[in-house]
């Protein structure tokens, strides 16, 4: 199942974009709630559990200063495209690869932990990726990229995620480290979900439509605890 919704959470929102064009103001809150969402599953599931299972809580801590730090990394590349904003022009003749190969990691990594999670760590990853999915097919779509490329290269980074699923439960090399892995996963989800949540609006006024998806997030997870 967990395969079935990582694929159709960016299919999703490669339709949303091409039969309603949702605006930016829309994206925007989209990804307001979707990080608040992963933001308090993060710290209200994830975090107890890597504590509680490792006994090594400086190791633990050192993995997750790790993964914020490997995620500002894959931003330099990737144009801030976890969170909603790709700041760079292409002439659809040369594909930004460093882009897309950081978001396909990323991607990746967040599959990593899902099987030793619960479903509000699924849920809250298909949640994050449908305005992302809407970053990057609008992104696609205007440059010179034929539907059918369009198509292909949403198809890959949505099976991303779905690898990292399958990968986190059957190699045995992240069946061993998982602890770690989780640790630095969860430092990447750390980075993506505060810079989402409190990067600054306009003209630094508060965002009342904002506030309240992400209030909704964050009571979201609290009651399905």
């Amino acid at each position: 199942m967990s395969y079935i919704l990582l694929i159709a959470s960016v299919l999703l929102g490669a339709l949303l974009v091409l039969i309603i064009k949702p605006s930016q103001k829309i994206v925007r809150l989209l990804l307001a709630f979707s990080g608040a969402y992963l933001l308090s599953v993060t710290i209200l599931h994830l975090l107890p559990e890597v504590y509680t299972i490792d006994s090594d809580d400086t190791l633990v801590g050192i993995f997750i200063l790790i993964g914020i730090i490997l995620q500002s990394v894959l931003e330099s590349f990737s144009k801030g495209a976890e969170h909603g904003h790709i700041h760079i022009h292409t002439d659809g003749k040369k594909f930004p690869t460093l882009l897309f190969v950081s978001l396909c990691l990323h991607a990746f990594s967040e599959g990593l932990p899902i099987h030793n999670a619960d479903s509000n760590l699924l849920l809250a990853i298909v949640v994050h990726k449908i305005p992302i999915a809407i970053v990057l097919t609008t992104f696609l779509i205007n440059t010179n990229y034929t539907k059918k490329t369009i198509f292909i290269f949403l198809i890959f980074f949505g099976l991303m995620s779905p690898l990292g699923v399958l990968l986190g439960d059957k190699m045995s090399f992240f069946i061993t480290y998982s602890t770690e892995i989780t640790a630095l996963i969860i430092g990447v989800f750390l980075h993506i979900s505060t810079i989402i949540l409190f990067e600054s609006s306009e003209n630094h006024k508060f965002n009342l439509q904002k506030f309240i998806a992400i209030l909704f997030g964050v009571l979201l997870t609290i009651f399905t605890l």
